[in-house]
């Protein structure tokens, strides 16, 4: 520890800390743009200047590190001019038609200026504006980019993709993307950009569209993390926020019917649990991955084609929902399922990608998922149809396909798809019920470095199996697969850190990641379900009695499989979700 003093208060630091750290350890307000604790520590955008007496210049609060005696200043005359002219000139580069923009009221940008009282820009404007490339998920708008290099620390650092990069120099310099193909649409960019410059594309007006078309019959579909953050901005608190209260919400902006993806994950479970288990009956070599994100199937495909083989044919629970709407809930309603569209709710950029893919089509009549909204765009509907959240009452989903077990919920959260999976697989060998919580281990309370491993036994087998998220974390355990220095028979891998609850498409709160306590809300909710085993299902019950026969049947396999083989990299859709 080091005595340091900061505005004339006397304090102990941790020696080797920043003076950001320190100052935020003891509730001193320092303002920044790009920085990123651990990720982004640079220095770019300027506006956490602070004076240090003994040196001439002003440092940057949040890469300079404290020493013992230093005595700091962060709220002097000449602090205050940099800042604003420094923010200022930021501003003279950037897009300020805020009103407009997807970040309007969210934008760290918007904030800070306002808070600054910056309200005049002295400097000539420019920005380059290019047009919006609507064939991909993520968006990019140039004009709205301040350099803070966010997301290139975040791609670098988190996903280990290096999309991004500062490119050109001096006045030219900006950053762009310099590995297009090795994007995962996983969004993480876009959830650490503090302005409007990375935004998912926007589908909402689709969606509406096609609500106001009498000849269409609109279906929700809500993927479980979805149910843990929808209400982040919509000033709801505590037991306000319930998953029935979102289901009314949504109901409200027209839908016909709303339902769970949950009661999927259940189906997803029966077909990649006995997926499994035939393998490991074939001896088939390992391990089996899941397949349930597009973030983590386009990674693996991309950087390692071999293992790629590997992948679990299930499809995830996303497109399973579509294909069993559009054919067997078609078959229920007794329509054409041309006139079904389908809706998914999720916390995910790369779901718009995987809706599109070839093979999503079950019925030829168009992709099983017509569109997918993240919970940003939920957001927006919602305040767009000025519906108060607050004051509706609570309401289920409907029947069957909203009926789910506490196994599908926790599909949000990293660990549990691997936990509901075990808990099924069990049964299918044993033809009997674990222990609810025999498959614990596995869980993570968020962002981890690395991966979680660990061995069950399985009627006298050991199954080894692994858990990972973030793709940085998924890129070691797959070299150390790929050298042969661990082996294992099951492993679950998310793109984005801590599953689901931490999607690229999840509500952005500056300063906070609430990957931990969203997936916490799962758990609960798992815990508190009165059925907890995807085979207990009632509704997946029928679904296997009355239509798919069994787990990997001729139909299951033919509505809810695929190998993957027409995913080829690079893929790019067009507006309409065509293959272009």
């Amino acid at each position: 520890m080091v005595t340091i003093t900061i505005d004339g208060v006397t304090l102990e630091a941790r020696d080797g800390a920043t003076i950001l750290e320190v100052a935020r350890e003891h509730h001193i307000d320092i303002p920044t743009l790009c920085y990123l604790r651990e990720i982004n520590e640079i220095g770019a955008c300027r506006v956490c200047l602070v004076e240090v007496e003994g040196i001439d210049h002003l440092v940057a609060a949040c890469n300079n590190r404290v020493e013992a005696g230093m005595v700091i200043h962060t709220d002097t005359p000449r602090v205050r001019r940099a800042r604003v002219a420094n923010l200022q000139l930021i501003l003279s580069r950037h897009d300020r038609r805020c009103p407009t923009c997807f970040r309007n009221g969210t934008c760290q940008l918007q904030a800070l200026a306002d808070r600054m009282s910056v309200h005049e820009v002295p400097y000539t404007t420019f920005f380059e504006t290019k047009p919006i490339d609507a064939r991909f998920p993520l968006v990019r708008e140039p004009e709205k980019c301040i350099n803070c290099l966010r997301c290139v620390s975040t791609c670098q650092k988190v996903q280990e993709l290096g999309v991004w990069d500062l490119v050109d120099s001096g006045s030219r310099a900006h950053v762009d993307a310099v590995a297009e193909d090795a994007c995962a649409y996983c969004g993480q960019c876009i959830v650490n950009c503090p302005t409007g410059a990375l935004h998912e594309r926007d589908d909402t007006d689709e969606v509406f569209a096609a609500i106001n078309d009498p000849d269409k019959i609109v279906i929700a579909q809500v993927a479980p993390a979805v149910r843990s953050s929808w209400a982040e901005y919509l000033d709801l608190h505590g037991k306000r926020a319930t998953t029935g209260r979102m289901v009314a919400a949504i109901r409200r902006l027209g839908f016909d019917y709303v339902f769970d993806t949950d009661f999927a994950a259940d189906v997803t479970i029966m077909e990649e649990g006995s997926e499994l288990i035939e393998r490991l009956k074939k001896g088939a070599e390992g391990p089996m991955f899941t397949s349930c994100c597009p973030g983590w199937v386009r990674f693996v495909k991309t950087r390692y084609p071999k293992l790629a083989a590997k992948l679990s044919s299930t499809k995830s629970p996303q497109q399973i929902f579509g294909a069993l709407a559009k054919t067997y809930y078609a078959q229920l309603l007794d329509v054409d399922p041309s006139r079904i569209y389908v809706v998914s709710y999720m916390p995910c950029v790369a779901k718009k990608m995987e809706a599109a893919y070839p093979g999503m089509d079950s019925t030829g009549t168009g992709p099983d998922v017509d569109a997918v909204l993240t919970v940003r765009e939920l957001t927006r509907q919602l305040r767009s149809r000025f519906v108060n959240v607050d004051l509706l009452d609570e309401e289920e989903f409907d029947t069957p396909l909203g009926i789910a077990t506490g196994a599908g919920h926790i599909f949000g959260v990293t660990g549990g798809v691997m936990e509901a999976a075990l808990r099924s697989a069990y049964y299918l060998v044993t033809g009997e019920n674990p222990d609810a919580d025999a498959f614990r281990d596995v869980r993570s309370e968020g962002p981890e470095r690395g991966w979680r491993e660990r061995e069950f036994d399985l009627d006298g087998r050991t199954l080894r199996v692994a858990v990972a998220s973030g793709l940085a974390n998924a890129n070691v355990l797959c070299r150390a697969l790929e050298r042969g220095e661990v082996t294992y028979d099951f492993v679950e891998i998310m793109a984005c850190p801590g599953g689901c609850v931490g999607g690229g498409g999840q509500p952005i709160i500056e300063g906070f990641n609430l990957s931990a306590d969203r997936g916490c809300t799962l758990r609960i909710i798992d815990e508190q379900s009165e059925l907890r085993f995807s085979h207990e299902n009632p509704a997946v019950q029928a679904c296997y009695r009355d239509f798919l026969g069994s787990p990997l049947s001729e139909r299951a396999e033919e509505l809810l499989h695929s190998d993957h083989a027409d995913w080829k990299m690079p893929f790019r859709v067009d507006r309409a979700g065509a293959p272009a």
